[in-house]
């Protein structure tokens, strides 16, 4: 199933939806849960990373219920060396709410030729 949401995730570049409640999308918490989970694989040290450079662009979102919507983020973390750092996360929010559910983190790295 995370397989499959994740393929989903990767081939649809965007999701328009009619309207999307004020405070949707919601990047700070899938963001902020995407970076203590690099930290917390000893993949970065927090205080390397140039917060200033981060992008959270939102790949899909999607109504699931009322007022509760899935978000699917594509973020990039950029450290002071030089060195990025992509992954996708997955989460649900509300207008009222950004954490809803746990956030999945999947790293997504180029693949070696």
């Amino acid at each position: 199933m995370k397989r499959a949401l994740f393929a989903l995730a990767l081939a649809a570049p965007g999701v328009c939806v009619a309207k999307l409640p004020a405070g949707l999308p919601c990047p700070s918490w899938p963001t902020n849960i995407a970076e203590v989970a690099l930290k917390n694989a000893k993949i970065v040290d927090i205080a390397d990373l140039d917060e200033s450079k981060t992008q959270a662009q939102p790949i899909a979102i999607q109504q699931i219920g009322k007022d509760l919507y899935r978000q699917v983020y594509s973020i990039t973390f950029h450290s002071k060396s030089g060195k990025t750092f992509h992954v996708i996360t997955v989460n649900n929010a509300s207008s009222e709410e950004c954490s809803m559910s746990d956030v999945t983190v999947y790293q997504a790295s180029k693949i070696p030729e």
